[in-house]
């Protein structure tokens, strides 16, 4: 990951992670949908894993136990969009991509709105030029250690 990519998402909360992570989704699905149109089968195959990739992390953190109804919900939008991004691959269709496409965009948008609430999203301590020592005080000292803070061990 490029060094503005990494230092963009290191105050990044959890929500700002997801609609991140969705937006990977759409750059590889439409990378998929261009290499279709220069019959790149290569490249269609790399863009759709990376994209697939993305799926099933956002898959294996979801909490039933937390979540509820909403997260079963994800789920079963997770296993349909794995589902209809395989069979564009399969038929090298640019139009099953574009649907793909366009799934993805409206739960990424919803998950944008969810990111631009101040009560469910609160904005993150800014930790931008602090010293490693700082950021570790900042962030309650011994709860946390430099490990957890550079690591993604969150949750969606």
């Amino acid at each position: 990951m490029g060094s503005y990519q990494q230092h963009a998402l290191e105050g990044a909360s959890a929500v700002d992670l997801v609609v991140a992570l969705y937006d990977g989704i759409l750059r590889f699905l439409h990378a998929a949908s261009a290499a279709v149109e220069r019959g790149d089968a290569v490249g269609r195959r790399i863009a759709v894993k990376r994209a697939l990739d993305i799926i099933i992390h956002l898959q294996a953190r979801l909490r039933m136990d937390v979540g509820g109804r909403p997260a079963q919900v994800l789920s079963e939008f997770y296993a349909s969009i794995f589902a209809q991004i395989l069979q564009a691959s399969q038929s090298a269709s640019k139009q099953k991509f574009d649907h793909a496409i366009e799934c993805v965009r409206n739960v990424r948008d919803a998950w944008r709105q969810v990111a631009r609430d101040p009560e469910v999203n609160p904005a993150p301590i800014q930790v931008a030029g602090m010293t490693s020592g700082m950021r570790h005080a900042a962030l309650g000292g011994s709860d946390y250690d430099r490990d957890t803070m550079s690591g993604s061990s969150w949750n969606a």
